[in-house]
């Protein structure tokens, strides 16, 4: 169980569809409303999201199922390179 935000980092982030999207880079928090807002992800996994450039991506927090050993998230095909 995780019970600090600074074990979030270097967690590998998977899709609910056990796809490798990349690692936790850092944490956005919402201070205003005292919640986690997103995650900063990098290390991305390059068959999978389009960096253009971009050395991450923000998972949102609301798309996240489970953390744990990893974080798993839904998976949103429209979000990553189609076929």
């Amino acid at each position: 169980m995780i019970t600090q935000i600074t074990e979030l980092f270097g967690l590998s982030v998977y899709t609910d569809k056990a796809i490798y999207v990349g690692d936790v880079e850092d944490v956005v928090i919402d201070v205003d409303n005292k919640k986690l807002d997103a995650l900063a992800i990098g290390n991305l996994n390059p068959e999978l999201v389009d960096v253009k450039g971009f050395k991450g991506i923000k998972i949102p927090f609301r798309i996240i199922k489970a953390i744990g050993d990893i974080i798993v998230i839904r998976h949103l095909s429209p979000s990553f390179k189609q076929e």
